[in-house]
């Protein structure tokens, strides 16, 4: 594993643990297609489906945040991939609540810390 891919998987557990807390149902993880990718999908404590993009960093560098590293094109195959999701799935999806995605922005300050060391950014519906 490399360790942008360790960075990664690391940001993507944090996540999970973040959502956790807050009372979201992790409900699947890393859902690939051809068409796009979901890091997370989970179940808010309102019942909207949300899927979740996590963009993590070591640091931040020049005034650089996870954040900023999410491209029209990686958010366009999002909702794309969300859609066909929901539409595969619409069992999972709350007639009155429907879906959302939300950006979990996540900054590690020290790789070798555990996650007390982390920072997290939380965007609901960003697209």
């Amino acid at each position: 594993m490399t360790i942008k891919s360790d960075l990664g998987k690391r940001g993507e557990d944090f996540a999970c643990e973040y959502l956790i807390d807050k009372g979201y149902k992790v409900i699947d993880r890393n859902y690939r297609k051809p068409w796009g990718e979901i890091d997370i999908i989970a179940r808010a404590l309102d019942k909207t489906l949300v899927f979740v993009e996590v963009k993590t960093m070591k640091e931040s560098f020049g005034g650089l945040a996870p954040e900023d590293q999410v491209s029209k094109s990686k958010l366009i195959k999002t909702q794309r991939a969300a859609s066909l999701y929901a539409g595969h799935y619409p069992e999972k999806v709350d007639d009155e609540k429907g879906w959302r995605i939300d950006l979990l922005a996540i900054c590690i300050n020290d790789y070798s810390a555990n996650n007390e060391d982390c920072a997290v950014k939380h965007y609901e519906n960003i697209g």
